[in-house]
């Protein structure tokens, strides 16, 4: 008996819609003659796809004429911009008059609770308090407003007051104050007051960045053949084989299968490189002297940048590349010379710029443009996300001895990588970001993660205890572009959900705003009769095992490339939105996708369960109908692929008042989530190679050596049927072979003389008829091909 929580828990699991107040949106009233508010409702279209979020904005730019100290006769200056309880610091510079600082302060207004903005210019001091220069204050209703496209507003100076604010002093600082909103290009790289708490480094890793992926190449080394390699046993011709290094990537051919001094091999490696080229290309011809030894007889290193481009499936020219013969250093390099030959090798090298390397899972691509842009056809849309907050997250770790959760969200799609803000210390963090994509595929996906931020240079521990600094994911959300309405703006609140080793659980609820505007439909429409990948990946394909082991490189390179940027996009972000361990064996996953081909055939199912009660009459209204029907299409055949066509054009006009409204989501029974087993979920958790205790591996290796005698059971009863078929005229079983071949002849006379119509008559008749006149014993042909003999009677 079902709880009454879990209908609620299913609701909780569902997308959810959202109606946020979207679009630039100004309060009424406001002061004339330029201080204050606008005093109209104004919207754009700018940042129309998230709610508008006010700030007070103070940048600071330089001082000039500052007063030195009396008894150090310097001066280190700093500013300090206080508005009520919080309070922002510029660095300070030592011994300088005329400081310039360049910094931006941004107040969130709806914690703005003061009425006066004090700018503080103080003397730093190592051992007494921090000396007083100078302040300036302004007034809150009198600071403007802002609004891009507007040109930044000109900063200007303003002279220092004293203590009480009845007269100036000396010094100047130049400031400018305005009141704006997330739109505004001071935004990203302001100092924000509701990160006050994060210092050091860890202030460049809450801000907002876009980052673009390397552009990468498929490297194709044709290794063609060698001359005159020598082993140092010149006795015996050597083994040879070539072994080829591009930066960790490391690949071989197979080994000659003769032994010569002039080895043949005209094998393919590829590798994955990425612009600016740091790695070069090493190749080593070695001999294979022992099972566990090999001997290396030339090398060769090679720069990527003199290899030629190729831009469709056309042949490079091959070329002739000297060996260094290997051990030999400065100290022998006049043996070098002695050698009457130089050992060399052929190659055919090339990157490959037509074909798109993939650096995520094909399931969820995001681009699939080729790798040089004279390739690249126009966009054929414009994808505009607003990823407005993230409501009810959950403890994600712990600082000062409470919960708390630093939450940034990372969206993926093309080359284009976007991060927002992280907002510290919040459950319910609002971010408030627009941002843009050029669609040039609508058959593609975005992914968006939300991840707790673990570099803020606090004293933070993991909720879990223990581990390291590794930011933590919270939930991911696909959103594939040809599920999208045109031109319509999708508000929802997408379930992060996540499968730990405990369980299925809900991380909290991403809130997204979605819009994919259409530039061309006929490219679109266009779009749907051609290829998804580049044509060199259909001429020139790669196996199966190539492109798995082409895209972990990939990704390697994209994280390691992405890390190096500031603030760094970590690798275990990377790795997370690029479903890193999507290949790995699960047992849930193969339950689900086992249920999903069950689900295909429901439909194939239910109507021959229809056809089986049509032949009994278990109906007879019905049977009589599909009788009529059934003499309709004899008599006029033409009819019938028009009717079938018709019958699936009505189907999807009837289905069309049942579509899904809303862009699919993380769906917890198709992924076989909620039913899972625990055993299952620790075994998917598991590491690879496995941690686990001995006794735990021989159980989940006994189960599966369980599952795959019921796999190995059906894949032979498949072979079965078909070698009897194969069977019917091989002369295996001289008698069944007889008896088929005189029913052939039999049947070839008869439908020679007899029209088609009345066989089809006759045939359909027989099919339908009456409960009355069938057996309940299998049918002659069904006798007859059981007897057929198979090759199951030849295993082991």
């Amino acid at each position: 008996m079902s709880t009454p929580a879990a209908p609620k828990q299913q609701e909780d699991y569902k997308l959810k819609d959202m109606k946020p107040q979207l679009g630039e949106r100004w309060p009424h009233g406001g002061l004339r003659g330029g201080g204050g508010w606008i005093s109209s409702e104004r919207a754009t279209s700018t940042y129309d796809l998230v709610e508008q979020m006010f700030y007070l904005y103070v940048r600071v730019e330089k001082a000039k004429d500052l007063p030195t100290n009396s008894v150090t006769g310097s001066c280190d200056p700093y500013v300090e911009v206080k508005l009520g309880n919080y309070k922002g610091k510029t660095q300070h510079f030592q011994k300088r008059t005329n400081p310039e600082w360049k910094q931006v302060f941004a107040f969130s207004k709806e914690r703005i609770q003061a009425s006066l903005l004090e700018v503080y210019v103080r003397d730093k001091e190592v051992v007494t308090r921090d000396d007083y220069i100078g302040k300036v204050v302004f007034d809150m209703h009198e600071v403007p407003t802002r609004v891009p496209p507007d040109s930044p507003l000109a900063p200007q100076w303003y002279r220092l007051e004293d203590r009480q604010g009845n007269s100036k002093v000396r010094g100047e600082i130049m400031l400018a104050v305005w009141m704006g909103t997330q739109a505004d290009e001071a935004f990203p790289e302001s100092w924000h007051s509701d990160a006050a708490s994060v210092q050091g480094e860890g202030v460049f890793n809450i801000r907002s960045k876009v980052y673009v992926s390397p552009k990468l190449w498929y490297l194709r080394v044709n290794v063609i053949e060698a001359q005159d390699v020598e082993p140092l046993d010149r006795g015996q011709p050597p083994q040879a084989f070539v072994k080829a290094h591009v930066g960790k990537q490391v690949l071989k051919t197979k080994i000659c299968p003769t032994r010569t001094t002039n080895p043949l091999w005209n094998e393919d490696l590829i590798f994955v490189t990425a612009e600016p080229f740091e790695e070069q290309l090493t190749l080593t011809v070695e001999n294979k002297v022992t099972s566990a030894k090999d001997e290396v007889m030339g090398r060769i290193v090679l720069p990527l940048t003199i290899f030629e481009r190729r831009l469709d499936h056309r042949p490079v020219h091959s070329r002739w590349f000297n060996l260094e013969k290997y051990g030999f250093g400065v100290l022998e390099g006049d043996k070098r010379h002695e050698q009457k030959f130089s050992s060399r090798v052929h190659l055919r090298v090339c990157l490959e710029g037509a074909y798109h390397v993939l650096d995520e899972s094909t399931m969820y691509i995001s681009d699939v443009r080729p790798t040089v842009r004279q390739l690249w056809k126009n966009p054929v849309g414009i994808l505009e996300v607003g990823i407005l907050s993230a409501q009810g997250l959950l403890q994600m770790k712990t600082k000062d001895g409470r919960g708390t959760t630093d939450a940034y969200c990372v969206a993926k799609y093309g080359q284009k990588w976007v991060r927002t803000r992280t907002i510290i210390e919040s459950f319910n963090p609002k971010w408030n970001e627009q941002y843009t994509w050029e669609v040039y595929d609508p058959c593609t996906v975005i992914t968006l993660g939300v991840f707790d931020n673990c570099h803020l240079g606090g004293n933070e521990k993991p909720a879990a205890g223990g581990g390291s600094q590794k930011d933590s994911r919270i939930g991911k959300v696909r959103i594939r572009l040809s599920t999208l309405e045109m031109d319509r703006i999708y508000t929802n609140s997408y379930p992060l959900l996540v499968l730990h080793p405990s369980g299925l659980k809900k991380m909290g609820e991403l809130q997204l705003a979605v819009r994919f505007t259409c530039l061309s439909l006929a490219n679109i429409i266009y779009l749907y009769g051609h290829p998804l990948l580049p044509k060199m990946h259909y001429l020139q394909p790669f196996t199966v095992n190539q492109l798995e082991s082409l895209r972990f490189e990939a990704m390697n390179i994209v994280a390691s490339r992405l890390g190096r940027a500031e603030p760094p996009l970590r690798k275990e972000v990377v790795e997370y939105m690029l479903d890193v361990d999507s290949h790995m064996w699960s047992m849930r996953r193969s339950k689900a996708n086992f249920y999903r081909i069950v689900s295909l055939f429901a439909g194939a199912i239910s109507m021959s369960r229809w056809l089986r009660e049509v032949c009994h009459w278990k109906n007879p209204v019905t049977s009589v109908l599909v009788h009529v029907l059934f003499f309709i299409l004899i008599c006029y055949p033409e009819l019938i692929l028009p009717t079938i066509f018709l019958y699936m054009f009505l189907i999807g006009i009837w289905n069309y008042r049942f579509r899904p409204r809303h862009p699919p989501h993380m769906d917890t029974k198709v992924s076989w989530a909620e039913a899972v087993h625990a055993d299952e979920l620790d075994e998917e958790f598991d590491t690879f190679p496995t941690s686990k205790l001995q006794d735990v591996v021989r159980m989940r290796y006994d189960k599966l050596r369980s599952v795959a005698g019921r796999i190995q059971t059906v894949v032979g009863d498949i072979a079965t049927q078909g070698e009897r078929f194969q069977a019917l005229l091989s002369w295996r079983d001289t008698r069944a072979t007889s008896l088929f071949i005189i029913f052939c002849l039999i049947a070839a006379v008869i439908l020679y003389v007899t029209p088609f119509r009345i066989i089809a008559l006759v045939a359909g008749l027989f099919w339908l008829r009456h409960p009355r006149f069938r057996s309940k014993l299998p049918t002659v042909p069904s006798n007859f091909f059981r007897r057929l003999p198979s090759r199951a009677d030849s295993m082991l």
